[in-house]
């Protein structure tokens, strides 16, 4: 699978079915060369004018199922705290 197609999917937190939005970014351990995480865009504010106020990191391991169209994660929503 390219980065690109992971970009064009949907994540879903499975733990209470929100949806977080799509892959913005991934974040790759260059020394081991595997994915570290993936980095989701989070809201918009003041109806996006001003740009987007945080972002999603969430670990890979906390990835449980990529599928065609979506991508399900595992977090609780204190850990959905962005960064930004």
């Amino acid at each position: 699978m390219r980065i690109s197609e992971l970009k064009q999917k949907e994540v879903i937190n499975a733990e209470d079915c929100k949806r977080l939005g799509f892959v913005g970014d991934i974040d790759f351990d260059m020394k081991c060369g595997k994915m570290e995480a993936i980095i989701v865009p989070g809201p918009a504010t003041i109806c996006g004018f001003l740009g987007r106020e945080k972002e999603y990191v969430i670990p890979f391991c906390d990835v449980k199922q990529v599928g065609a169209d979506i991508i399900l994660v595992d977090v609780e929503e204190k850990e959905l705290v962005g960064k930004g």
